[in-house]
């Protein structure tokens, strides 16, 4: 069945139709999910479909919680782990983030079976963490500051975190950025040229072959949030606090931080280090493999958002800066914190 092909692989994938379709089974599963939990809700908010369906639960008096409803991209004890994970970054005085809220049976992953015959789905609720989300417009240097200091907490308390035997995430690094490039060779017409495919093959075997160099120091390498780019952070009173790790994993702090500074000015980025490194030291050449990362980042995202047409507007009118970054990286030019000249694209 097509809907079941659209649950095997990513939530965004699919003709209009079979979205909406989907959306409405979705909403099925939510009000079933709602009753396994000891919670009086008021109001359900569709927020978004990506890698994972969500809703904002409203509850009185004005508590209110993140449902979530999870393609099987990952299993059942990945999404266990996630929840682990912050549990224990709950513990720590510098950090606020989501935490799991239990079933009535005290279940934290709910397996939820759809209408649709041999259908089914995980559901998880998490506490919903207050804040307002900026864009890279509206962040000033001291939110700068604040949002680096903040990652480099989250890195300190993650790496106190001990994993059990079974504890199971993704791995960020060269072997999912393969699977992304091989995506985004299916669906770059969209909105590249050939010739723009052809620099950004080039930029993949140098950002692959930095990656093989690199070395897995506890220091530098370890579990990530894996997502962190300015919309999974949220402001509360000027403070910075990250919000989804559906995506948390193995891999490179500096990968991170380069997810992070994407949605940054350079002035910003500087900012944003100078906060990092007043908790954490970072390797002394860190700028040239942070701006692999920054470059990997950028493929990964149109990678994750090619197969989407309604997305391909969007990422058109992000070329012109996108393949300037990947034109100075090729010619070893330091871009992260420097203006660079944008050219019009073919």
């Amino acid at each position: 069945m097509m809907m079941r092909r659209i649950m095997m692989t990513f939530f965004q994938n699919g003709t209009h139709e079979e979205l909406e379709c989907l959306l409405v089974q979705a909403r099925s599963v939510c009000l079933r999910a709602l009753d396994q939990y000891e919670l009086a809700w008021d109001c359900i908010h569709f927020i978004q479909l990506s890698d994972t369906i969500t809703y904002k639960v409203d509850t009185a008096p004005s508590k209110s919680y993140l449902l979530r409803i999870h393609s099987n991209r990952l299993s059942k004890e990945a999404i266990r782990s996630e929840l682990t994970l912050l549990q224990s970054l709950g513990t720590s005085d510098d950090l606020h983030v989501p935490q799991g809220v239990a079933s009535r049976d005290g279940s934290y992953v709910l397996f939820i079976e759809a209408e649709e015959e041999g259908m089914y789905f995980y559901v998880t609720m998490m506490n919903w963490v207050d804040g307002e989300h900026m864009d890279g417009n509206e962040v000033n240097e001291r939110c700068a500051y604040r949002m680096g200091s903040m990652a480099a907490k989250l890195h300190e308390a993650i790496t106190r975190f001990v994993p059990s035997v079974d504890f199971s995430r993704p791995i960020w690094g060269e072997e999912s950025f393969k699977v992304d490039m091989t995506k985004l060779r299916r669906y770059y017409t969209r909105f590249l040229s050939d010739q723009a495919w052809k620099t950004y093959q080039r930029a993949s075997h140098k950002i692959l072959s930095q990656l093989a160099d690199l070395d897995q120091n506890p220091q530098h390498y370890g579990i990530i949030h894996g997502d962190l780019h300015i919309g999974n952070i949220v402001f509360n009173d000027e403070q910075p606090n990250p919000i989804d790790f559906g995506r948390c994993g193995y891999g490179y702090y500096l990968y991170d931080i380069a997810n992070t500074i994407l949605g940054l000015f350079p002035a910003q980025r500087l900012e944003f280090i100078r906060g990092y490194e007043s908790v954490r030291t970072l390797p002394t050449d860190y700028v040239e493999v942070l701006e692999s990362f920054f470059i990997m980042c950028i493929i990964e995202n149109y990678s994750h958002h090619s197969s989407d047409p309604r997305e391909a507007s969007r990422l058109i009118d992000e070329q012109p800066y996108a393949q300037a970054c990947i034109r100075e990286y090729l010619m070893n030019a330091p871009f992260l914190f420097n203006g660079i000249e944008v050219q019009e694209v073919t």
